[in-house]
């Protein structure tokens, strides 16, 4: 069984935390595909039981605007029963775009590991690190 992670990073804190994930998803005996968003099929995703998304805020609180958005967009009305966790880094704020992101995904159908996603300030501490691959073991092990 695979179980994708797709992600978007900038500065390379969300693709740190992407590569934790899949390495819970491993640990849980599963194998991890992990993809940046621009590599990613929504279609193709749509088609697994269980994956997961990762972005960092951007602007005033928001997903990625150019590629993650746009996939998100296409992927929304796919996700219905599905299993996804979501993550991502911040550099300010509080978390909001993270809530924003949980609703629009629960509205949608999903079924999240994570209620609030798994956030980290800046970059991913060993906290955040662990949190990650205890996500990442969670999700596989429901996949």
């Amino acid at each position: 069984m695979s179980v994708s992670v797709v992600y978007w990073s900038g500065t390379g804190n969300t693709q740190v935390m992407a590569e934790a994930v899949a390495e819970g998803i491993r640990l849980a005996g599963a194998e991890a595909n992990v993809l940046e968003v621009a590599d990613a099929d929504a279609a193709a995703l749509a088609s697994e039981d269980a994956f997961a998304l990762g972005c960092p805020s951007m602007g005033a609180e928001q997903l990625e605007e150019t590629e993650m958005e746009p996939f998100v967009e296409t992927l929304e009305p796919l996700v219905s029963g599905k299993k996804i966790l979501l993550f991502g880094s911040y550099g300010w704020g509080d978390g909001e775009w993270m809530r924003d992101w949980a609703d629009r995904m629960k509205n949608a159908g999903a079924v999240l590991v994570r209620a609030e996603g798994v956030i980290a300030n800046e970059a991913p501490d060993n906290e955040a690190l662990e949190e990650c691959r205890a996500a990442g073991k969670d999700l596989a092990a429901g996949a």
